[in-house]
């Protein structure tokens, strides 16, 4: 027999209140209005039980929703979602791993399994130094965007921008850009010959 929603809806709940009994946590049965004879009779459940349910098709059930809960949490699943995206969209970008370390605490195993996930090829070596008109592009382009940040960093969408509007690899512009900010004085910039020239020491 097929099961009913309304048998999925009771089983999730009750598989809920036989967890919050075993772990003793009674405030949570009272919230959901378990008093002593509902409890007792929850206690003697079993498995079998739960399986049984499967041919109901009405509930024993109160559902509201708490719109001062429910908003907070797709809120914090939509930030989360884009945070995902985004850490996806650089990794596939080739970002280096020292990046999504600093940027997202991304750790190296999770790094290198997001990689492979995205079928991204491995690193080899260090990534080429930028030619002259590459290095101006890219400077003209982070130092717009920077000002005013004391760290150098960026949020992780202006790197995927510059490396859009630039064309240029994640990986060169994270080690460029970062030479940059160690070199300058980010509060009081040097002019653009001067930061070029340091970048190259």
């Amino acid at each position: 027999m097929e099961r009913t929603k309304e048998a999925d809806l009771v089983t999730a709940v009750l598989i809920y209140a036989m967890r919050c009994l075993a772990e003793g946590d009674h405030a949570a049965l009272r919230d959901l209005h378990f008093g002593v004879k509902e409890i007792e009779a929850l206690r003697a459940m079993q498995v079998a039980d739960l399986y049984r349910i499967g041919a109901l098709r009405a509930h024993c059930l109160e559902i509201t929703l708490n719109r001062q809960v429910y908003w907070p949490m797709i809120h914090r699943l939509i930030e989360q979602r884009a945070t995902e995206e985004t850490i996806q969209t650089l990794i596939a970008a080739d970002a280096p791993q020292e990046m999504m370390q600093v940027l997202f605490g991304l750790n190296p195993r999770d790094y290198t399994r997001l990689r492979r996930i995205l079928s991204v090829d491995p690193a080899v070596g260090r990534p080429r130094e930028l030619d002259e008109s590459s290095s101006h592009r890219l400077w003209a382009v982070w130092s717009d965007r920077v000002e005013g940040e004391t760290s150098g960093l960026l949020r992780p969408e202006a790197y995927l921008d510059i490396h859009r509007d630039t064309g240029l690899s994640m990986r060169a512009i994270w080690n460029q850009t970062q030479r940059w900010a160690q070199y300058g004085n980010l509060n009081d910039p040097l002019d653009e010959e001067t930061v070029q020239a340091g970048a190259h020491e």
